[in-house]
Order: structure tokens, then C-alpha cells, then sequence
């Protein structure tokens, strides 16, 4: 077994390697200067082998402790009429749930699993027993120090802090021997990217218990968690001794991969999955027509036929951030200090929003959408790529993205303002205008950020893959500002200016920006 495993720590970090050396040959002002002989250059595998090691690390570490810092301990700061301390056993007990049956470590068909049990026809029990226990021991080891950590500023017993890795871990192994059991009795095998449809409502249904409970000042008891740690604890290890009896890994990897044979990966598996999914919701009516005129014709034809995938989301997003605000308008009346609270957080967590708006911002699908059913095919004619008619098929696609953000944008908006006026109101009543206002740049900004990053960086190649390391880069700079805005407090006059003032100029330089360079950058990748 160990054999297995180091052979298969090779393979995976092979391909690794190599994926990394594609990435930086991706970045435009960097792959000019890097010829295709890249791959058999000694010095740059010993680099992508450090930077290998170190996302291994941080793999192991960085994203635990967002987890518990930001998805835990953070948000549990929120209640206030419940202790520290069962609020964080209560968010973990429940998130621990998702995770053990959303991320198993076993059932996710990756390519090195393929190369290893398929193409080299390595011992699948051996490859599988062995990684799966180097990946529930990254579990332990990673979470380790961050329970210690977060668990104690939580007021959470050490004894307890130091148990919670080794419960998070035996969910996630009793889990996984539920699905080969399931596997063994139906021959049904489980794909961790594909989920059965009942997977998403029990998500939602765990998440409003994690977190809407606590806000009625209803938890899990301390003991009923210690009860339900030491249950896992003792489950975990049957279910690892009913892992290793398991004799059926290959014939059940033969049908998780068999997708890979016709060389397909499971992004492709997805990206059918969505496509047979949208074409029951795009409209197939061969009535819908327009009176409209070139580009103008085009796009009119595209978002009538989109309308229910463009359309439905904001529109239940709108919906539940109407009952949203109307629900804290009525608890101002059941607590007065809610209101308090809620006056003097407007008043300077303004930036808190960039965040938010970043989060529900509909651009980034409906750039997917455009290169998948319009612009994949268009793409190929030349006189689709001039500058001119660039900039005029920009134009109107950036006035109809900007109208789908902003239906959910200027609820928020207006429910700001009235959530000021009922929560005590101010003396300066440039704050009501100036808090839609705000809300609304900050939707029309990530509008036009979105469409420009899709046509400057155009990140799709032939099969809809996203094959652009720099499109990726910069998606995850903007998450890490928008995220930063977090963490400052400014006056909400002083920012909502500011913010207006950057929206309009960032406008201007986006179409500046698409009507010089996108003619060169917006095509297919290859």
C-alpha cells in the first residue's frame, strides 16, 4: 500500500507540475517569452515542484482555518443571546454534516485516479485505501491547530477542541462507507460532482438549521455534542474497518471513469449535465422573433430565449431580499435594539456590501451563457471580431446585464433606506439616497467588470472549458479586495460618493479598454 501510494503521489504530482507550467505559459505578457520546449526544462519543474509542495500545504492548512475563522467563529458573533460556545459546536456539528457527504475524497473521478487504476492499472484498493487515508489524516492534521485555536477564543473546552478533527473525520468515513454500502446492494455508484437532486434541498435544510436556529436562541446542548463527537468517533472506525473489507474498488472506479475512456474528464460530464439542463429551460419556441436589427436583433433573440435561466434567479433573489427586509422591519418592533444596532451599522459598514453585491452579481453567468450558446459559435466569423462592432455588441450586452443585477440591487437598495428611516432614522437625508445609490454602483460596477474580463481575457476554449490562468487570477484578486471591504468601516456618505464616482469612471475606461484590445483577445482558446 504504501508503494501504491507514493507511485501515485508521483503521478498526481506529475500532472500538477505540469498544470502549473500550462498556467504561467497562459499569461499573455509571459508565454511570448516561453517556448513550447517549457515542459522538459529542469529549473522551472523544480519551481512548479516548490509551488506543488506549497499548494499541498496550504491545501491542507489555509482553507481549514477560513473555514472555521470566517464560515464558524465569525458569523457566530451574530447571536448574541446564545453563548460562544455552543453556537460554534452548533455551526460545526451541522456544516460537518454537508461537508462529509458533498467532499467524500473518494467518489471524485479526477484524471490521476484514471491514469493510475485505468491507463497503468494499478491495484485500485491499494491506490484508493492509501489516499483516502492520506486525505482523512490531512483532515485531522489540518484542522488540528485551527480547533485549538478558534475553539478557545470560542470558550470551547480544550479536550473538546482537540476532538473535533477526529469527529469531522469519522463523519466523513461513515459517509463514504454508506455510499460503497449503497454501491454493493444496488450496483448505484456515487459521483461527489454530479449529486443526486436530493443532495441540494438537504444542504439548504442543514445550513438554515446551522444557522437560523441560534438566531431564535435555540442550539445543540453541549452534552447532546459531545454525544454526537464520540457516536462519529465510533462509527468512523467501523466504517473504516468496513472500508478496507471492501473488495469491489475497480469495478466500481471502471464505472465512476468509464466516462474517460471516450476521453472525456468529469468537467466534461458536468458541462453536459448543465447543457441538457439548460435545454429544457431555454426556450425552443421557433416564434420568438424581433423587429429589432443587427446586433440589436441577436441579443434580443438570445435573452428572450434565456429569459427563465437570466431571469429566474434575480428574480427569487429580489424576492427573498424583499422578505428579508420586511422581517427586520418587523423585529424592530419586537426588540428595540435591533433597531439601535441596525441605524449605527448603516452608518459605517457600507463597504460591507461590496462584498454581498459581488456575491449575488449575475455577470460571470451570463458571460457562460453568452460563450455557450452564442458567441461559441459566432466567434468563427471575422467580422465578428472588429473593433467597432466590438464595442457596439459590449454596449448592448453591458445594458442588458446591468438591467438583470439590477432588479436585486435596487431592492437592497431601497430596503437600506427604509430600513434607516424605521431603525431611527438620520439627520442628513442625503443617506437615503445615497444608500441605493451606492447599492446600485456597486451592482453596475461588477456588471461591467464581469463583460469586460470576458471579452479582454475570453477564458472559454472549443469545449467551454475555462482554460485562462490569468481569467482566473484576476476572478480571485476581485474576491480577496471584495472580500477585504469587509473589514473596513468608513461613512457611508463619504463611501457611497466614492464608489458612484469609481463606477462611472471605471465605465469609460472598460470601453476604452474593449474597443482597443478586445479585438485581439476576444476568440476562442485553444
Amino acid at each position: 500500500m504504501v508503494k501504491a501510494f507514493c507511485l501515485s503521489f508521483l503521478l498526481k504530482n506529475t500532472y500538477r507540475v505540469n498544470s502549473i507550467i500550462y498556467s504561467i505559459k497562459q499569461i499573455p505578457i509571459i508565454k511570448k517569452l516561453l517556448p513550447d520546449s517549457l515542459y522538459q526544462n529542469r529549473g522551472l519543474k523544480i519551481l512548479a515542484n516548490i509551488l506543488s509542495v506549497i499548494w499541498e500545504i496550504l491545501a491542507m492548512f489555509l482553507g481549514k482555518f477560513l473555514y472555521l475563522y470566517l464560515m464558524v467563529a465569525e458569523i457566530g458573533l451574530l447571536y448574541e443571546n446564545v453563548t460562544k460556545e455552543r453556537v460554534f459546536l452548533h455551526i460545526v456539528v451541522f456544516l460537518t454534516l454537508i461537508g462529509a457527504y458533498m467532499n467524500t475524497y473518494m467518489f471524485n473521478p479526477t484524471n490521476d485516479k484514471y491514469y493510475a487504476m485505468i491507463l497503468l492499472r494499478m491495484d485500485a484498493k491499494a491506490y484508493t485505501l492509501s489516499n483516502y487515508i492520506y486525505s482523512i489524516l490531512k483532515v485531522v492534521i489540518g484542522f488540528l491547530p485551527f480547533t485549538i485555536f478558534v475553539g478557545l477564543r470560542e470558550n470551547v473546552p480544550l479536550w473538546i477542541c482537540i476532538l473535533l478533527p477526529f469527529f469531522i473525520a469519522g463523519t466523513k468515513v461513515i459517509i463514504a462507507w454508506i455510499f460503497l454500502y449503497r454501491y454493493e446492494k444496488t450496483g448505484q455508484c456515487t459521483n461527489e460532482n454530479l449529486p443526486p437532486k436530493f443532495a441540494w434541498p438537504i444542504a439548504f435544510a442543514l445550513l438554515a438549521i446551522a444557522y437560523g436556529l441560534p438566531y431564535v436562541g435555540v442550539t445543540i446542548s453541549v452534552p447532546v455534542v459531545i454525544a454526537i463527537i464520540f457516536l462519529m468517533m465510533g462509527l468512523g472506525i467501523y466504517g473504516f474497518l468496513r472500508i478496507f473489507s471492501f473488495q469491489s474498488y475497480r469495478e466500481m472506479y471502471q464505472i465512476l471513469l468509464a466516462e474517460k475512456k471516450d476521453g472525456m474528464d468529469y468537467h466534461k460530464m458536468v458541462k453536459k449535465a448543465t447543457e441538457d439542463q439548460n435545454r429544457k429551460i431555454i426556450s425552443q419556441d421557433s416564434k420568438i422573433t424581433s423587429r429589432k436589427k443587427g446586433f440589436e436583433y441577436l441579443n434580443e433573440l438570445f435573452i428572450k430565449r434565456h429569459r427563465k435561466i437570466l431571469w429566474k434567479s434575480v428574480n427569487r433573489l429580489a424576492a427573498i431580499c424583499f422578505l428579508l427586509v420586511i422581517g427586520l422591519l418587523f423585529s424592530f418592533q419586537l426588540k428595540k435594539e435591533i433597531a439601535t444596532t441596525a441605524n449605527q451599522l448603516l452608518m459605517i459598514f457600507l463597504p460591507y456590501f461590496v462584498f454581498i453585491m459581488y456575491s449575488i452579481n449575475r455577470g460571470s453567468t451570463f458571460t457562460r451563457f453568452l460563450f455557450m450558446n452564442c458567441d461559441h459559435s459566432m466567434l468563427t466569423y471575422s467580422f465578428y471580431k472588429k473593433p467597432s462592432l466590438i464595442l457596439k455588441l459590449f454596449q448592448i450586452r453591458l445594458r442588458e446585464i446591468i438591467k438583470i443585477n439590477l432588479l436585486p440591487a435596487t431592492v437592497i437598495g431601497g430596503g437600506l433606506s427604509v430600513i434607516l428611516y424605521f431603525s431611527g432614522g438620520t439627520d442628513n437625508p442625503l443617506y437615503y439616497a445615497i444608500l441605493p445609490l451606492s447599492i446600485i454602483a456597486m451592482s453596475i460596477f461588477f456588471s461591467v467588470h464581469n463583460l469586460t474580463c470576458y471579452y479582454l481575457l475570453q477564458p472559454y476554449n472549443v469545449e467551454a472549458e475555462l482554460k485562462s490562468s490569468t481569467y482566473t487570477i484576476v476572478s480571485w484578486v476581485t474576491y480577496g479586495i471584495c472580500f477585504a471591504f469587509m473589514k473596513i468601516q468608513m461613512d457611508t456618505l463619504l463611501f457611497g460618493i466614492l464608489m458612484t464616482s469609481f463606477c462611472i469612471l471605471y465605465c469609460i475606461i472598460a470601453c476604452v479598454l474593449v474597443y482597443q484590445f478586445a479585438h485581439k483577445t476576444f476568440k476562442i482558446r485553444n
